[in-house]
């Protein structure tokens, strides 16, 4: 590997993951994130708060996926091809459409509700890092030339900060208070709200699922 590629800079890495908060995040994480605020019809604050969840869960995934590539080199890029990610994104996602359609039947304290509602969206954010791409090939090929776990992990922190500045932050609390305003003026059309949208997060997953087979 060229000196080049070992020595990129962490504010290269950090303006790579602003690109692709820009411009892949939004249009990939938008029917994820999206239908959810939308079934939930929280309002605004609570749909921010899954986006700062889901950001959360970005930057947690890419500085694991950092560190291992300093570790194991082209290994990981290679494994990843072999569509782990479709597995994880689509996993995430019947996940979080079935306890959407299971919430009333659900017996929990209100903390552990908040809990596990933030919960989904930080995994929705952890398995969609997942995705192949360019930009993600070109930081596990950084962080593979650096042979070093630490700094693999810096890159990865870096480069899912960048990420993690994304129009999802306007856009997704905008969705939870329409959802929200629909659910107020049309109460009987709350709960189907909450059946539409885990039944779309489900079939995106079942689809993801299908494209890694």
């Amino acid at each position: 590997m060229t000196m080049e590629v070992a020595n990129v800079g962490l504010l290269s890495v950090l303006l790579l993951g602003l690109s692709v908060g820009f411009t892949t995040c939004t249009a990939v994480c938008m029917p994820f994130l999206g239908t959810w605020a939308f079934g939930q019809g929280r309002g605004g604050m609570s749909a921010a708060l899954d986006t700062g969840a889901f950001a959360l869960g970005k930057v947690a995934a890419y500085s694991l996926l950092g560190g291992m590539a300093g570790f194991l080199g082209d290994t990981l890029a290679s494994f990843l091809k072999g569509g782990i990610g479709h597995y994880l994104i689509g996993a995430t996602a019947i996940g979080a459409g079935l306890w959407l359609l299971l919430r009333k039947q659900q017996h929990q304290s209100c903390g552990m509700k908040r809990h596990a509602q933030k919960m989904h969206p930080f995994a929705m954010g952890f398995a969609l890092s997942f995705t192949p791409c360019a930009p993600l090939a070109a930081l596990l090929t950084a962080c593979a030339a650096s042979a070093d776990p630490w700094l693999g992990m810096a890159y990865g922190m870096m480069f899912g900060i960048g990420a993690a500045f994304t129009p999802l932050f306007i856009v997704i609390p905008l969705l939870g208070s329409f959802g929200q305003t629909l659910r107020q003026q049309t109460p009987w059309l709350g709960r189907w709200l909450i059946i539409l949208g885990g039944l779309v997060l489900i079939a995106i997953g079942l689809r993801r699922i299908f494209l890694a087979m």
